[in-house]
Protein backbone atom coordinates (compact mmCIF):
# COMPACT_ATOMS: atom_id res chain seq x y z
CA UNK A 1 0.00 0.00 0.00
CA UNK A 2 1.03 3.63 -0.49
CA UNK A 3 1.22 6.01 2.46
CA UNK A 4 2.31 9.60 3.10
CA UNK A 5 4.85 9.40 5.93
CA UNK A 6 6.32 12.02 8.26
CA UNK A 7 9.98 11.02 8.49
CA UNK A 8 11.15 14.09 10.40
CA UNK A 9 9.41 17.16 11.77
CA UNK A 10 9.24 20.08 9.37
CA UNK A 11 10.37 18.08 6.36
CA UNK A 12 8.19 17.20 3.34
CA UNK A 13 6.13 14.04 3.72
CA UNK A 14 7.39 11.05 1.78
CA UNK A 15 5.10 8.85 -0.34
CA UNK A 16 6.29 5.31 0.20
CA UNK A 17 5.25 1.70 -0.19
CA UNK A 18 4.43 -0.19 2.98
CA UNK A 19 3.08 -3.68 3.63
CA UNK A 20 -0.63 -3.96 4.34
CA UNK A 21 -1.12 -3.87 8.13
CA UNK A 22 -2.66 -6.89 9.85
CA UNK A 23 -5.46 -6.18 12.33
CA UNK A 24 -4.80 -7.28 15.89
CA UNK A 25 -7.43 -8.30 18.44
CA UNK A 26 -10.25 -5.77 18.50
CA UNK A 27 -9.02 -4.05 15.33
CA UNK A 28 -10.14 -3.78 11.71
CA UNK A 29 -8.21 -3.04 8.53
CA UNK A 30 -9.84 -0.40 6.35
CA UNK A 31 -9.39 0.28 2.65
CA UNK A 32 -9.37 4.06 2.70
CA UNK A 33 -11.57 5.89 0.20
CA UNK A 34 -11.16 9.48 1.43
CA UNK A 35 -9.13 11.26 4.09
CA UNK A 36 -9.53 14.91 5.05
CA UNK A 37 -6.70 17.35 5.66
CA UNK A 38 -7.07 18.99 9.07
CA UNK A 39 -4.72 21.75 10.29
CA UNK A 40 -3.87 19.40 13.15
CA UNK A 41 -2.17 17.13 10.61
CA UNK A 42 0.17 20.00 9.75
CA UNK A 43 0.88 20.67 13.43
CA UNK A 44 1.65 16.96 13.81
CA UNK A 45 4.01 16.92 10.82
CA UNK A 46 5.81 20.01 12.10
CA UNK A 47 6.01 18.88 15.73
CA UNK A 48 4.38 22.12 16.81
CA UNK A 49 2.74 21.07 20.06
CA UNK A 50 4.25 20.23 23.47
CA UNK A 51 3.18 16.57 23.21
CA UNK A 52 4.65 15.35 19.93
CA UNK A 53 4.09 12.24 17.81
CA UNK A 54 6.98 9.88 17.21
CA UNK A 55 8.30 9.82 13.60
CA UNK A 56 8.03 7.98 11.34
CA UNK A 57 4.23 8.07 11.34
CA UNK A 58 1.28 8.45 8.97
CA UNK A 59 -0.94 11.48 9.75
CA UNK A 60 -4.66 11.83 9.14
CA UNK A 61 -7.68 11.53 11.45
CA UNK A 62 -10.54 11.95 8.99
CA UNK A 63 -10.19 8.57 7.32
CA UNK A 64 -13.24 6.97 5.71
CA UNK A 65 -13.33 3.63 3.94
CA UNK A 66 -14.63 0.08 3.94
CA UNK A 67 -13.68 -2.67 6.35
CA UNK A 68 -11.44 -5.17 4.59
CA UNK A 69 -10.42 -7.53 7.42
CA UNK A 70 -11.30 -7.94 11.09
CA UNK A 71 -9.19 -9.06 14.04
CA UNK A 72 -10.06 -11.51 16.78
CA UNK A 73 -13.06 -10.55 18.89
CA UNK A 74 -14.63 -8.16 16.39
CA UNK A 75 -18.26 -9.19 15.88
CA UNK A 76 -20.14 -5.92 15.17
CA UNK A 77 -18.29 -4.89 12.00
CA UNK A 78 -17.98 -7.00 8.90
CA UNK A 79 -16.00 -6.68 5.66
CA UNK A 80 -17.62 -4.23 3.28
CA UNK A 81 -19.00 -1.93 5.99
CA UNK A 82 -18.13 1.73 5.50
CA UNK A 83 -16.70 3.35 8.63
CA UNK A 84 -15.03 6.59 9.69
CA UNK A 85 -11.95 6.78 11.90
CA UNK A 86 -11.84 9.96 14.02
CA UNK A 87 -9.18 11.67 16.14
CA UNK A 88 -10.19 9.59 19.16
CA UNK A 89 -8.69 6.33 18.01
CA UNK A 90 -9.14 4.60 21.35
CA UNK A 91 -9.97 5.39 24.98
CA UNK A 92 -9.67 3.20 28.05
CA UNK A 93 -13.41 2.88 28.71
CA UNK A 94 -12.86 2.59 32.47
CA UNK A 95 -11.84 5.99 33.82
CA UNK A 96 -14.13 8.68 35.23
CA UNK A 97 -14.09 10.58 31.93
CA UNK A 98 -15.04 7.59 29.81
CA UNK A 99 -17.78 6.49 32.20
CA UNK A 100 -19.33 9.97 32.43
CA UNK A 101 -19.62 10.61 28.68
CA UNK A 102 -16.37 12.58 28.31
CA UNK A 103 -14.23 9.93 26.66
CA UNK A 104 -12.39 12.67 24.74
CA UNK A 105 -10.73 13.64 28.04
CA UNK A 106 -9.44 10.11 28.76
CA UNK A 107 -5.79 10.29 29.80
CA UNK A 108 -5.09 6.90 28.20
CA UNK A 109 -6.49 7.81 24.78
CA UNK A 110 -4.65 7.11 21.55
CA UNK A 111 -5.16 9.66 18.78
CA UNK A 112 -5.38 8.66 15.13
CA UNK A 113 -2.56 10.02 12.97
CA UNK A 114 -0.69 11.14 16.09
CA UNK A 115 -0.30 8.27 18.53
CA UNK A 116 -0.88 5.65 15.83
CA UNK A 117 -0.80 5.67 12.02
CA UNK A 118 -3.69 7.47 10.39
CA UNK A 119 -5.61 7.89 7.16
CA UNK A 120 -3.00 9.27 4.74
CA UNK A 121 -2.65 5.76 3.38
CA UNK A 122 -4.45 3.36 1.09
CA UNK A 123 -5.09 1.10 4.09
CA UNK A 124 -5.16 1.72 7.82
CA UNK A 125 -5.92 0.00 11.10
CA UNK A 126 -8.55 1.14 13.57
CA UNK A 127 -9.94 -0.09 16.87
CA UNK A 128 -13.33 -1.50 15.96
CA UNK A 129 -15.15 0.00 18.94
CA UNK A 130 -14.14 3.50 17.83
CA UNK A 131 -14.61 3.16 14.07
CA UNK A 132 -18.04 4.67 13.46
CA UNK A 133 -20.40 3.30 10.81
CA UNK A 134 -21.19 5.81 8.07
CA UNK A 135 -24.89 5.86 7.11
CA UNK A 136 -25.78 4.74 3.61
CA UNK A 137 -26.04 7.59 1.16
CA UNK A 138 -23.27 9.77 2.62
CA UNK A 139 -20.44 10.25 0.15
CA UNK A 140 -17.04 9.34 1.67
CA UNK A 141 -15.75 12.74 0.53
CA UNK A 142 -18.40 14.35 2.77
CA UNK A 143 -18.00 11.88 5.61
CA UNK A 144 -14.26 12.55 5.93
CA UNK A 145 -14.49 16.24 7.03
CA UNK A 146 -17.53 15.46 9.18
CA UNK A 147 -15.36 12.99 11.10
CA UNK A 148 -13.31 15.84 12.61
CA UNK A 149 -14.31 19.31 11.39
CA UNK A 150 -17.96 18.40 11.75
CA UNK A 151 -17.93 16.67 15.10
CA UNK A 152 -15.52 19.23 16.59
CA UNK A 153 -17.71 22.25 15.85
CA UNK A 154 -20.92 20.36 16.63
CA UNK A 155 -19.52 19.53 20.08
CA UNK A 156 -18.34 23.13 20.54
CA UNK A 157 -21.91 24.37 19.97
CA UNK A 158 -23.09 21.88 22.60
CA UNK A 159 -20.42 23.01 25.06
CA UNK A 160 -21.36 26.63 24.42
CA UNK A 161 -24.94 25.88 25.46
CA UNK A 162 -26.31 27.73 22.44
CA UNK A 163 -30.07 28.32 22.44
CA UNK A 164 -32.46 29.66 19.80
CA UNK A 165 -32.33 33.41 19.10
CA UNK A 166 -28.92 33.84 20.75
CA UNK A 167 -26.11 35.60 18.87
CA UNK A 168 -23.30 33.21 18.03
CA UNK A 169 -20.10 34.30 16.29
CA UNK A 170 -17.94 31.92 14.26
CA UNK A 171 -14.38 33.23 14.11
CA UNK A 172 -12.76 31.68 11.04
CA UNK A 173 -14.91 30.31 8.23
CA UNK A 174 -12.76 27.47 6.93
CA UNK A 175 -12.86 23.70 7.20
CA UNK A 176 -14.31 23.88 10.72
CA UNK A 177 -16.04 27.24 10.56
CA UNK A 178 -18.18 26.56 7.50
CA UNK A 179 -19.74 23.64 9.36
CA UNK A 180 -19.99 25.62 12.60
CA UNK A 181 -22.11 28.22 10.77
CA UNK A 182 -24.53 25.48 9.75
CA UNK A 183 -24.76 23.88 13.19
CA UNK A 184 -25.41 27.26 14.77
CA UNK A 185 -28.21 27.81 12.26
CA UNK A 186 -29.67 24.39 13.09
CA UNK A 187 -29.62 25.42 16.77
CA UNK A 188 -31.73 28.46 15.88
CA UNK A 189 -29.04 31.06 16.60
CA UNK A 190 -28.39 34.36 14.87
CA UNK A 191 -24.99 33.75 13.28
CA UNK A 192 -22.14 36.22 12.81
CA UNK A 193 -19.26 35.00 10.63
CA UNK A 194 -15.79 36.55 10.98
CA UNK A 195 -13.01 36.10 8.44
CA UNK A 196 -10.36 37.92 6.40
CA UNK A 197 -11.07 36.69 2.87
CA UNK A 198 -13.88 37.58 0.49
CA UNK A 199 -14.34 33.96 -0.60
CA UNK A 200 -14.90 32.68 2.93
CA UNK A 201 -17.26 35.52 3.83
CA UNK A 202 -19.22 34.81 0.64
CA UNK A 203 -19.35 31.15 1.64
CA UNK A 204 -20.65 32.09 5.08
CA UNK A 205 -23.40 34.17 3.49
CA UNK A 206 -24.31 31.27 1.20
CA UNK A 207 -24.54 28.95 4.21
CA UNK A 208 -26.90 31.27 6.06
CA UNK A 209 -24.81 33.61 8.21
CA UNK A 210 -26.84 36.66 9.27
CA UNK A 211 -23.91 39.03 9.95
CA UNK A 212 -20.65 39.13 8.00
CA UNK A 213 -17.60 40.72 9.63
CA UNK A 214 -14.48 41.40 7.55
CA UNK A 215 -11.70 41.56 10.14
CA UNK A 216 -9.44 43.33 7.63
CA UNK A 217 -11.72 46.36 7.63
CA UNK A 218 -13.43 46.45 11.02
CA UNK A 219 -12.87 45.33 14.59
CA UNK A 220 -14.95 42.16 15.14
CA UNK A 221 -15.33 42.95 18.84
CA UNK A 222 -16.78 46.38 18.11
CA UNK A 223 -19.19 45.02 15.50
CA UNK A 224 -20.43 42.29 17.83
CA UNK A 225 -20.91 44.77 20.66
CA UNK A 226 -23.01 46.97 18.37
CA UNK A 227 -25.32 43.96 18.09
CA UNK A 228 -25.46 43.61 21.87
CA UNK A 229 -22.48 41.27 22.20
CA UNK A 230 -22.28 37.58 21.38
CA UNK A 231 -23.76 35.00 23.70
CA UNK A 232 -21.03 32.67 22.44
CA UNK A 233 -18.03 32.83 20.12
CA UNK A 234 -16.46 29.73 18.59
CA UNK A 235 -12.78 30.51 17.96
CA UNK A 236 -11.97 28.42 14.89
CA UNK A 237 -9.26 30.65 13.37
CA UNK A 238 -5.65 29.56 13.93
CA UNK A 239 -4.60 33.05 14.98
CA UNK A 240 -3.97 34.42 18.47
CA UNK A 241 -5.32 37.86 17.58
CA UNK A 242 -8.61 36.30 16.58
CA UNK A 243 -8.99 34.85 20.08
CA UNK A 244 -8.54 38.28 21.67
CA UNK A 245 -11.10 39.81 19.32
CA UNK A 246 -13.50 36.97 20.08
CA UNK A 247 -13.22 37.63 23.81
CA UNK A 248 -13.85 41.33 23.27
CA UNK A 249 -17.04 40.61 21.34
CA UNK A 250 -18.80 38.78 24.20
CA UNK A 251 -21.73 40.17 26.15
CA UNK A 252 -22.04 39.74 29.91
CA UNK A 253 -22.42 36.06 30.66
CA UNK A 254 -20.94 35.17 27.26
CA UNK A 255 -18.88 32.07 26.47
CA UNK A 256 -15.63 31.97 24.52
CA UNK A 257 -15.17 28.43 23.21
CA UNK A 258 -11.60 27.71 22.12
CA UNK A 259 -11.50 25.27 19.22
CA UNK A 260 -8.47 26.09 17.03
CA UNK A 261 -5.01 25.54 18.50
CA UNK A 262 -2.33 27.90 17.18
CA UNK A 263 1.20 26.58 17.72
CA UNK A 264 2.52 27.93 21.04
CA UNK A 265 -0.61 30.08 21.28
CA UNK A 266 -1.49 31.99 24.42
CA UNK A 267 -4.36 34.32 25.27
CA UNK A 268 -4.30 37.01 27.96
CA UNK A 269 -7.62 37.04 29.79
CA UNK A 270 -8.40 40.10 31.92
CA UNK A 271 -9.37 38.75 35.30
CA UNK A 272 -11.43 41.78 36.41
CA UNK A 273 -13.61 41.83 33.25
CA UNK A 274 -13.99 38.05 33.24
CA UNK A 275 -15.21 38.01 36.84
CA UNK A 276 -17.29 41.18 36.71
CA UNK A 277 -19.06 40.19 33.48
CA UNK A 278 -19.44 36.52 34.32
CA UNK A 279 -17.61 35.44 31.16
CA UNK A 280 -16.68 31.78 30.60
CA UNK A 281 -13.59 30.66 28.70
CA UNK A 282 -13.99 27.04 27.63
CA UNK A 283 -11.77 24.55 25.83
CA UNK A 284 -13.60 22.12 23.55
CA UNK A 285 -11.80 19.09 22.14
CA UNK A 286 -13.36 17.14 19.21
CA UNK A 287 -16.42 15.06 20.13
CA UNK A 288 -17.47 11.63 21.32
CA UNK A 289 -18.65 8.66 19.29
CA UNK A 290 -22.23 9.65 20.10
CA UNK A 291 -21.59 13.19 18.85
CA UNK A 292 -20.22 11.82 15.56
CA UNK A 293 -23.24 9.57 15.11
CA UNK A 294 -25.47 12.64 15.51
CA UNK A 295 -23.38 14.60 12.99
CA UNK A 296 -23.81 11.82 10.45
CA UNK A 297 -27.56 11.68 11.07
CA UNK A 298 -27.90 15.41 10.47
CA UNK A 299 -25.98 15.14 7.22
CA UNK A 300 -27.93 12.10 6.05
CA UNK A 301 -31.10 14.13 6.66
CA UNK A 302 -29.83 16.87 4.34
CA UNK A 303 -29.29 19.44 7.10
CA UNK A 304 -25.62 20.19 6.33
CA UNK A 305 -23.35 20.71 3.34
CA UNK A 306 -19.65 19.89 3.21
CA UNK A 307 -17.53 22.18 1.05
CA UNK A 308 -14.38 20.41 -0.09
CA UNK A 309 -11.91 20.01 -2.93
CA UNK A 310 -10.50 16.61 -3.91
CA UNK A 311 -6.76 15.99 -4.21
CA UNK A 312 -4.61 12.91 -4.84
CA UNK A 313 -2.42 11.82 -1.94
CA UNK A 314 0.67 12.67 -3.98
CA UNK A 315 -0.21 16.36 -3.59
CA UNK A 316 0.05 16.23 0.21
CA UNK A 317 2.95 18.67 0.55
CA UNK A 318 1.47 21.20 -1.87
CA UNK A 319 -1.87 20.82 -0.09
CA UNK A 320 -0.27 21.56 3.29
CA UNK A 321 1.13 24.77 1.84
CA UNK A 322 -2.25 25.77 0.42
CA UNK A 323 -3.76 25.48 3.89
CA UNK A 324 -0.92 27.45 5.49
CA UNK A 325 -1.30 30.17 2.88
CA UNK A 326 -5.05 30.41 3.50
CA UNK A 327 -5.87 29.50 -0.10
CA UNK A 328 -8.42 26.78 0.74
CA UNK A 329 -12.03 27.86 1.18
CA UNK A 330 -13.00 24.90 3.35
CA UNK A 331 -11.55 21.36 3.33
CA UNK A 332 -9.08 19.44 1.19
CA UNK A 333 -9.91 15.74 0.96
CA UNK A 334 -7.47 13.17 -0.36
CA UNK A 335 -9.20 10.57 -2.51
CA UNK A 336 -7.80 7.14 -3.26
CA UNK A 337 -7.97 5.02 -6.42
CA UNK A 338 -10.71 2.42 -6.28
CA UNK A 339 -13.03 4.56 -4.16
CA UNK A 340 -16.58 5.39 -5.21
Amino acid sequence: MRAAVVRAFGEPLVIEERPDPDPGPGQVRIRVEASGLCHTDIHAAHGDWPVKPDPPFVPGHEGVGTVEAVGDGVTHLEPGRRVAVPWLGRACGRCEHCLSGWETLCEQQVNTGYGCDGGYAEKMLAWADFARPVPDGIDPRDAAPLTCAGVTTYKALKVAGVRPAQLVAISGVGGLGHLAVQYARIAGATVAAVDVTDAKLDLARELGADILIDARKEDPAEVLQRHGGAHAVLACAVNEGAFAAAYGGLRRGGRLVMVAMPAHGTVQVPIFDTVLKGISVIGSIVGTRQDLDEVFRLHAAGRTRVISVARPLASVNESFQEVLDGRVDARIVFEFPGGP
